[in-house]
């Protein structure tokens, strides 16, 4: 099923805590993923970040939330207890716990008009499904998707000389080539048997990758792969990068899985993420740094 959002997880918590225990944040965690029927896959779908469980974050953020109400409070490291508003909540047996609910109480209220607060992204639409840190994700993907096209678009108004310039500054970003002036030397020199060039797969030039790069307007299909492995074949190399502003086919993609020869298809898409994450065709705009408490320093969970 899909993963319940995190204000359908608010009463959820809450009922756990009910009994007046003490809770922990992981115990409520496993609680609530079997109450719900999780799958592993659910359990362990992470945020664009890669950085936290989708659900984790979820269950902790209805935490956050019921406890900036007044409902729970902290006892410590990921340790928290139900407050008599809490149970008193419970007992008037409401059908669900959102944010639209929770604005009620006076606590909340107050959380959330502090001047030196940050505004919460919730405050736009309250019946949200995501967390802030989904919200502020989901922003950044959509920034990074409209500049990945706008990239795309660039590179194919640009010359191929240019964009055989691209794939050096990119493939050296990325730790290939050893020096700029090395990879510029083979790069789109050869031209000769369907290879584009060569470039040093370590600094030490221990192993050579052989490369294809052009912009092709349609999407590339097996038989230009099949042509490339072939080229691969007659200069007795194990390696090679197929780089394309446009797509591969299912077929193109699926060839390669099945032969011995080591080939990595990048297509647009691929490039300009790798554009974007290397620095290349692209200037920083404003960095955000998201941070949390440091629970090691307060010895308790803020």
């Amino acid at each position: 099923m899909a993963i319940p959002d995190f204000q359908t997880l608010m009463l959820p918590v809450l009922q756990i805590a009910g009994d007046g225990q003490e809770h922990t944040t992981s115990e409520t965690i496993e609680i609530i993923a079997s109450h719900f029927g999780l799958t592993d896959s659910d359990r362990t779908e992470l945020l664009p970040s890669g950085r936290q469980f989708r659900f984790d974050n979820r269950v902790t953020w209805a935490r956050a939330y019921l406890k900036m109400s007044g409902l729970l409070e902290s006892l410590g490291r990921g340790k928290f207890r139900i407050t008599q508003g809490g149970l008193e909540v419970l007992q008037s047996n409401p059908e669900r716990i959102n944010i639209k609910f929770l604005e009620q109480f006076p606590e909340f209220k107050a959380a959330r008009s502090r001047p030196a607060v940050v505004k919460d992204p919730q405050e736009v639409d309250v019946e949200s499904s995501d967390t802030p840190e989904e919200l502020l994700e989901a922003s950044y993907q959509s920034l990074r998707s409209d500049l990945a096209r706008e990239l795309i678009d660039r590179v194919m108004a640009c010359s191929p000389r240019f964009f055989e310039k691209l794939v050096v500054d990119l493939l050296v970003s990325m730790g290939y080539g050893g020096s700029r002036l090395d990879a510029g030397e083979r790069i789109g020199q050869s031209g000769d048997g369907g290879v584009d060039g060569i470039i040093k797969e370590d600094r030490l030039g221990l192993d050579v990758v052989y490369i294809q790069a052009k912009r092709w307007e349609g999407t590339v299909g097996r038989p230009i792969v099949q042509g490339f492995a072939g080229s691969l074949e007659g200069f007795r190399a194990r390696k090679g990068v197929m780089i394309t502003t446009s797509a591969f086919s299912k077929d193109a993609k699926e060839y390669i899985e099945r032969i011995e020869k080591k080939i990595v298809l990048i297509d647009g898409e691929q490039l300009a993420q790798f554009m974007i994450d290397y620095g290349i065709g692209v200037t920083e705009v404003a960095t955000y740094t998201v941070k949390k408490a440091d629970l090691d320093y307060f010895g308790e969970d803020q």
